[in-house]
Formats: C-alpha cells, sequence, structure tokens
C-alpha cells in the first residue's frame, strides 16, 4: 500500500462519504479521482517563476520588503503582519514578484528533500513585497483558487512528487520545469473554494488541540524543572534545619550541607573545559565529535554524532570523554546536560561544549540533576553573552555554585528525581503521541480532500 493510500486510510476519516462517482485518474499514486474532476498539470494552472531576488541592497534600486524562505517554510498564509526583511529589487523584479492576493510560494531548495515544496498562500496583495530567492512563485490562473492549491502542494502525493524530482546530495533543488509538469487532481473553481474553506475550518480546531497540547508540555517539562530544584536545594527532608547559602540562586539549604564552586567537585587532571575550535569537514572514519546542539540524550549517540580527524583531534586530547562524564552546552541551546555514554569513551567535545569531570565523592546522577536545576541554569544565563547565538563564559561554568550534600544524600536524591521525573517524562511522551497523531490526521485529512477521496462539500455548506 502507498504512503498517500495509508494516510487516507487514517480511522478518523471514515465519518465522511466517497464521491458518488469515480475514475480511474490515470496516475498510479493518485488511483481514483471524482469523475467530475480532472487531472492537470500545474504549467495548465498557474504561471510558475523561480525568483532571483536576494536579501542584498544594491543602491540605485527600489527599497522593497523581500519574503524569504523561513516566512514561507513556518506559515501556511503570508500577511503584512509578518516581518519581512529589507531589501531592494529592480523595476522589473517588483514587476513580476511582488505579491499578489492567491498567490502561492514553495520552497524550491534546502538541505533536507522533505523540505522542497513547502507552501504558503498570500492571503492579500502586498506590492512592497517580494517573492525572495530559494522560493518558487506561482501565480494561479482564472478559475484556480491559490488556497486550494496550497493545500494541493501540502498534501501527501501530490508534495511526495517534488520530494522525488528534487535534485542535489548536500543541498536539494527543485528547477522551474520540474514544478512546472507536477500533476494535480482538480474540481471545478466553487468546489475548490468549498474544500479550501472547509479545510481552513477543520485544521484551525486540530491547531487548537495541538496547542492545547503543547501548552501541557510546556507546564509538566515546568514541573519536572521546579521538581528538581527544590531536591537539590531543599533535600527530601522538608523536617531539617535551614541556612542562608549566601547564593541568590540558592536561597536557603538544608544546614549540613556545603555551597561549593562547580570546579572544587572535578578532579585536578581533568578540569572543567571545552574542545575543538575549528573541526573541519567531517570525517567518516574520524573520531566521535560532540557539539553544543547534540548534547542531549537522545543525539548523544555514536551512530548520531559527526567524526572529526584524528590528526585535529590528537591535538586535543585534554578534552576527551569517558563514560560517565557530564557534558554541557555553552553555546547555542545553552545550558542543556547529559552524562556520556560508555560508548562513547575516547569522544571529543567541539567549543560548543563542555566537558564536565567530578571527583569519587561525587555521584554523577546527582550533579546532573544538580546543573538541570533553575538555581544553576538562572546563574549562567545571567552571564550568557550574544544575541542570535547565546553563549556561557567558561569561567562562569566553573564557578556556578551548587548546594552540595554528602553522599549518601546525592544518592538518595538523585534515585528519588529518577523516579518522579520518569513519571512525568512518561506523560510527556503520551501527550507527544497524541500531537504527532492530530499531526498525522491534519495532513490526512488534507490529503484526502484535495485529491477527492471524501465528499466534503455538505460539510463546507
Amino acid at each position: 500500500m502507498s504512503e498517500l493510500a495509508r494516510t487516507l486510510h487514517a480511522q478518523p476519516l471514515r465519518r465522511f462519504k466517497p464521491y458518488p462517482a469515480c475514475k480511474d485518474s490515470g496516475i498510479e499514486w493518485l488511483g481514483d479521482i471524482p469523475a467530475h474532476w480532472e487531472v492537470k498539470r500545474l504549467k495548465t494552472l498557474a504561471a510558475v517563476q523561480l525568483s532571483n531576488v536576494d536579501k542584498k541592497s544594491v543602491e540605485g534600486q527600489e527599497p522593497v520588503r523581500l519574503c524569504n524562505y523561513t516566512d514561507v517554510y513556518y506559515n501556511e498564509r503570508i500577511t503584512a503582519d509578518l516581518e519581512f526583511m529589507a531589501a531592494t529589487a529592480t523595476r522589473e523584479q517588483v514587476r513580476r514578484f511582488a505579491l499578489r492576493a492567491g498567490d502561492v510560494l514553495i520552497t524550491k531548495d534546502s538541505e533536507s528533500w522533505t523540505d522542497i515544496a513547502v507552501p504558503a498562500v498570500v492571503s492579500e496583495d502586498l506590492p512592497d513585497v517580494l517573492c525572495g530567492y530559494h522560493l518558487a512563485h506561482i501565480r494561479p490562473a482564472d478559475g484556480i483558487v491559490g488556497a486550494f492549491l496550497s493545500r494541493a502542494f501540502s498534501a501527501v502525493g501530490p508534495r511526495d512528487q517534488f520530494h522525488v524530482a528534487a535534485n542535489g546530495i548536500t543541498r536539494f533543488g527543485l528547477g522551474g520545469d520540474a514544478i512546472r509538469v507536477g500533476v494535480f487532481a482538480m474540481p471545478p473553481e466553487p468546489e475548490q473554494r468549498a474544500i479550501a474553506a472547509f479545510l481552513d475550518r477543520e485544521t484551525a480546531r486540530i491547531d487548537a488541540l495541538v496547542a492545547k497540547k503543547e501548552r501541557l508540555i510546556e507546564l509538566l517539562q515546568e514541573k519536572r524543572t521546579a521538581l528538581i530544584t527544590r531536591a537539590v536545594t531543599k533535600g527530601l527532608d522538608p523536617s531539617v534545619p535551614m541556612k542562608d547559602s549566601g547564593v541568590e540562586w540558592l536561597g536557603e539549604i538544608p544546614a549540613h550541607w556545603e555551597v561549593k564552586r562547580l570546579w572544587h567537585l572535578t578532579p585536578s587532571r581533568r578540569r572543567i573545559m571545552y574542545g575543538i575550535v575549528l573541526p573541519g569537514p567531517n570525517v567518516q572514519d574520524g573520531v566521535p565529535l560532540v557539539k553544543g546542539g547534540d548534547v542531549s540524550p537522545e543525539r548523544l549517540r555514536l551512530d548520531r554524532l559527526n567524526r572529526v580527524s584524528r590528526e585535529i583531534e590528537a591535538g586535543y586530547a585534554r578534552s576527551r570523554l569517558r563514560g560517565g562524564d557530564l557534558v554541557y552546552a555553552i553555546r547555542g541551546s545553552i545550558g542543556e546536560v547529559a552524562m556520556v555514554p560508555d560508548e562513547l569513551t575516547g569522544a571529543n567535545i567541539t567549543q560548543d561544549a563542555a566537558r564536565i569531570a567530578y571527583t569519587s565523592e561525587t555521584y554523577g546522577p546527582w550533579l546532573l540533576y544538580a546543573l538541570r536545576s533553575r538555581a544553576a541554569f538562572a546563574q549562567l544565563e545571567a552571564g550568557a553573552l550574544g544575541a542570535a547565538i547565546r553563549g556561557i563564559n567558561i569561567r562562569d561554568l566553573k564557578r556556578a555554585s551548587l548546594a552540595v550534600p554528602p553522599p549518601d544524600e546525592q544518592r538518595a536524591i538523585a534515585d528519588f528525581l529518577d523516579r518522579e521525573t520518569s513519571r512525568i517524562d512518561a506523560l510527556i511522551t503520551k501527550v507527544r503521541d497524541a500531537i504527532d497523531r492530530l499531526k498525522e490526521l491534519r495532513t490526512a485529512l488534507i490529503s484526502a480532500a484535495v485529491t477527492g477521496k471524501i465528499d466534503v462539500r455538505e460539510e463546507a455548506a
């Protein structure tokens, strides 16, 4: 069974009626379509142009605003309230690429073929906004509804034909001819409008449900962080005497605990440090390399990491990893921390990550939780540098103050948090699974409606 067929057989779609009369489309992946629909190539439905307008400003050209790749990728509709980039263009470019209501824009090149042909429809005339580079500008002919055509581009099947046509190795791109010969199942204009209106209404409902569940995940994550923070700063026994830690971010701590700088918990021969500054290209038989973006349990795996040449890595023996070490993201997604699995012993890190080893008096899982706490992160975030890509100074990381209990309490706290956070994580996983199912339903609904597998004319009335 094709991906299209599997998607269209989703259980929730069975409440919709099929069309009373169908015919063979002549296209294998499309299958049967309603008898009154037609199969047409995009070149008969719209004018397709590949934009040559980029973000460079040239003296003497007209000032414009530019609709870029990210504007299309993250928005199904292009509206005046988006923050378009300032640029300049020739009068000919303004004539060809200024946006009108009903235009459809699609991504035409990307680092991933799955990000090819992502569509957005222009909701209103935007005469000073031009279709930017990396996009294709599609202007529907008379009788073709841009909102329907945009939905058709996002559907399973129609979308996949463009994925197959995308060329490239490290970057994938669609040529104008490959876009123009794309195949679509087209109903009459009134039906296009009815299907587009139906999908607007139904996807809005699904999106609202997704937003509620995403908010629930945020609340669960906040609860998780609060639980960790309380355990690593107040302990597990609410009856113990407390004292002022002398550190704003820690507040009161158990009286028998100590406040220590992070570097006091590390062995003298393996101090906290970042790694390779210029690792060079990925080398197939090189040494596994942990970047700041790799610092998570999901990504910190041998099969997910890039590799650095052994010649470059040899100069950074001091930052090599051992199983059980902690790695901390100090650039980009600052504050992420994870424990190094044994399979990564001998791997290295980049300048975006810091290695944190610890002494025999320190229990690694407790230290992991302590560094994940709001109390630790607040200290480091306060000194984070940079605007677009924030970074933590390695000196500030070394000087971070932690509330340190005796070793037996460290283990008890870590065991307690293992149990409690695993329950929260299980709830988060269930909610994420529900979000995935809703998104699959959304895609299936769009695909079924724009390929004529369900009849929504009465639903849209």
